[in-house]
């Protein structure tokens, strides 16, 4: 049993399952989800944070937003810890910013991930994505998630960042010491190994800039002033957590989805323009990520005191399926047009889901096109990993030749 701060009932301590480092046959969205539905508004978990600490978790879609947007009470600076756990203090950017100083940085990255500048990128993701399609489509079978689900969307990161495709292996190894892992020694050194490859990207993209992502963030301004080199790495760690992890979570659990759903599978086929409205309602359901707020000062949130310093996780797997926020959430209906938290909600709301979008998009357009109906490997069991992003670990599909 834990020691409980004096504000923490003891009738609402309780784990929190979804975040928990471990794999499971049983499907969160139907199973782990809908339960923790039926409990509190607002519990304390026993391991919500990295390194198994404690914190406070809302599952309503409501106090989702009213936090999101509440950036004078719940702030992100510092909330990862990836800087304190290597003993230094600089911020991801603009991701551990809080207003007014996000407000800036965040100013001169919109036009950089723009919906129009993300939709100029579809003609490479659609060949990239024929390009492993074309690896497997002729062998009737395929694990998904290895085939397509990591490297389609970390190939394009990659490319963004004109880094070298041979390198993915060790980017995904320093990946998963960072977001999959509590072992906190795994974490400094992942944390050490991606700072320095980061800091030499970055010195020669000062000497030989070209068109990729962190030749322009060294062009970009804050208040009147270039960005500092620590502040340039700051956001190039922003979009290598950013562009490692999430779309392929998302990728992996919405084939899943299709691959176990075969009336969704044939609508889309029957229908390839739905796709844009199918992702809506595919993210809705199959939020992956939880993130966190550090709480700044003292807040009552149904009848319970949220302390300053206490951690918050924002599950987005909760919010987008909070059965108050939307009719019957487990059924998916592709033409519900969710107002969803996938990307959060607020100032901070993602700022690669753009180009999420149009990846996540594209992936679905191109495998109904490429393939037949396709199903699960008879016998197989999913296994979902769950952490701060909820993923699928394998996914064995078949379908005829």
């Amino acid at each position: 049993m834990i020691d409980l701060p004096d504000n923490v009932p003891r009738e609402l301590v309780m784990p929190f399952a979804l975040t928990p480092r471990r794999a499971t046959t049983v499907n969160p969205y139907t199973d782990i989800i809908p339960r923790l539905h039926e409990g509190p508004p607002i519990f304390y978990g026993t391991d919500v944070f990295p390194g198994r600490q404690p914190g406070w978790v809302v599952r309503r879609a409501e106090d989702l937003r009213k936090i999101y947007a509440d950036t004078d009470s719940f702030g992100k600076r510092g909330n990862t810890g990836f800087a304190a756990g290597i003993g230094e203090s600089w911020d991801i950017i603009p991701t551990e910013l809080d207003p007014p100083r996000h407000t800036g940085f965040r100013n001169a990255l919109n036009p950089v991930f723009s919906p129009k500048r993300m939709g100029e990128l579809d003609g490479k993701v659609r060949l990239r994505a024929r390009e492993y399609i074309d690896k497997f489509k002729a062998r009737g079978e395929c694990d998904f998630v290895r085939d397509f689900a990591i490297p389609f969307p970390v190939s394009i990161f990659l490319d963004l960042l004109d880094l070298p495709q041979e390198e993915m292996q060790q980017f995904l190894d320093w990946e998963f010491s960072l977001l999959h892992t509590d072992d906190m020694e795994d974490r400094v050194k992942g944390t050490r190994a991606v700072k320095a490859y980061l800091l030499n990207a970055i010195e020669d993209r000062r000497k030989k800039p070209g068109d990729d992502l962190i030749s322009i963030a060294l062009q970009l301004e804050y208040e009147g002033r270039k960005w500092t080199p620590e502040e340039v790495f700051g956001h190039c760690f922003n979009l290598y957590l950013g562009g490692l992890d999430t779309v392929s979570a998302n990728i992996g659990l919405h084939f899943q989805h299709l691959a176990t759903h075969p009336a969704d599978q044939d609508a889309l086929r029957q229908n390839p323009a739905g796709a844009t409205v199918a992702i809506e309602e595919l993210l809705r359901a199959y939020a992956a990520v939880t993130t966190f707020r550090i709480c700044t000062k003292d807040v009552m949130l149904h009848d319970v005191t949220i302390r300053a310093g206490d951690r918050v996780a924002m599950s987005t797997p909760l919010g987008s399926n909070d059965p108050e926020a939307f009719e019957a959430p487990a059924r998916i209906r592709f033409d519900r047009r969710p107002s969803h938290l996938t990307f959060g909600y607020g100032p901070h709301r993602c700022l690669g889901a753009h180009l999420a979008r149009r990846e996540l998009q594209i992936a679905m357009q191109e495998m109904l096109a490429a393939l037949p109906a396709f199903t699960v490997q008879p016998g197989f069991d999913v296994p979902f990993y769950l952490s701060n992003i909820i993923h699928v670990e394998s996914l064995p599909l078949v379908w005829a030749r």
